[in-house]
């Protein structure tokens, strides 16, 4: 699932119960976390529910900004594991470099998600985004 596909299935979610929904539904899809990566270095801080992020450098070429990062995460709240979907989508595909430079946040205010989400789950997001963009820097720094 692209960001794209996204986009294009929220345009047809007039509902915002619908898109809740399918926001929980990307959630359901996403692979389950191992065991073993749910650890104090992959929980995410400044989250309400519980989080982990687990990056993984994959190396493309002898230039850094080329490489590129896998990610994997969950959540004990549907919400946030439909979250973490999203933001998987859009960082997707996408070279360290592209990472720290993509507007995330934006890209949620876009689809309408940001204003929907309470303070709690809009800090926690911003921890994610955080987590992931300070990841993708430490890569290219590496």
């Amino acid at each position: 699932m692209t960001i794209d596909d996204i986009r294009a299935d929220f345009a047809l979610l007039d509902d915002w119960e619908d898109r809740y929904r399918y926001v929980i539904e990307l959630g359901r899809a996403l692979p389950p976390l191992p065991d073993d990566l749910r650890t104090p270095a992959n929980k995410v801080s400044g989250c309400a529910s519980q989080v982990w992020l687990a990056t993984e450098h994959i190396k493309n070429s002898g230039d850094p900004k080329s490489d590129r990062m896998r990610m994997q995460g969950t959540s004990d709240a549907h919400i946030v594991q439909g979250l973490i979907a999203v933001l998987f989508a859009i960082y997707d595909g996408k070279t360290l470099d592209e990472i720290v430079r993509t507007d995330a946040e934006g890209i949620f205010s876009e689809l309408g998600l940001k204003e929907h989400l309470t303070q709690q789950r809009s800090n926690g997001l911003a921890s994610m985004v955080k987590r992931i963009r300070a990841d993708a820097e430490l890569m290219l720094a590496a």
